[in-house]
C-alpha cells in the first residue's frame, strides 16, 4: 500500500489522469533509515513483428509499481516499510527530475540515515561532507 497527502493508493484507478510515474520515499521507522526513488506505472517491450509484417511490436501494461519495495537490496529485506508518493509526474524526464530534487533538497548524500548511495551516477555518498 502507497500513502499519497495521507490518503492510501491501492489501485491505478487512485491515480490522477496521465500519470506516468511518482518519486517515492520508503522509510523504515524502526531505525529511521530511509530512501527516495522512482517509479513508472508503466512498461513497455518490443516484440518480434507478426508473420507477414516488418516492424517490432510494442506493448504497454502495468507495470509491478503497487508490490515495489525499491532497487535497494537493504529497502527489500525491511518488513512492512512505509511507502509514501510524493510527487506525481507526467513524463519520465519530470520522474527523473523530481527525484534528483527530493534527494539534493534532503541532503540525502550527507544524512547517514539515507540509504542512497548517489544520485544519477554522478554524486556519491561520502565525496561530500558538511561544514567544508
Amino acid at each position: 500500500m502507497w500513502l499519497f497527502k495521507n490518503t492510501e493508493v491501492n489501485n491505478i484507478s487512485d491515480i490522477p489522469e496521465g500519470v506516468v510515474g511518482f518519486v517515492y520515499l520508503i522509510s523504515n521507522e524502526k531505525t529511521g533509515e530511509w530512501y527516495v526513488g522512482k517509479k513508472s506505472l508503466y512498461s513497455t517491450r518490443s516484440l518480434p513483428p507478426l508473420k507477414g509484417y516488418k516492424r517490432k511490436r510494442k506493448v504497454t501494461k502495468q507495470s509491478n509499481w503497487l508490490t515495489y519495495q525499491s532497487s535497494s537490496q537493504t529497502v527489500k529485506e525491511w518488513f512492512s516499510p512505509k511507502k509514501y508518493i510524493l510527487k506525481y509526474c507526467y513524463s519520465q524526464k519530470e520522474m527523473t527530475y523530481q527525484e534528483i530534487k527530493a534527494l539534493m533538497c534532503s541532503d540525502a548524500l550527507e544524512d547517514s540515515k539515507c540509504l542512497n548511495e548517489n544520485i544519477s551516477g554522478k554524486f556519491f555518498k561520502g565525496e561530500f561532507s558538511s561544514g567544508k
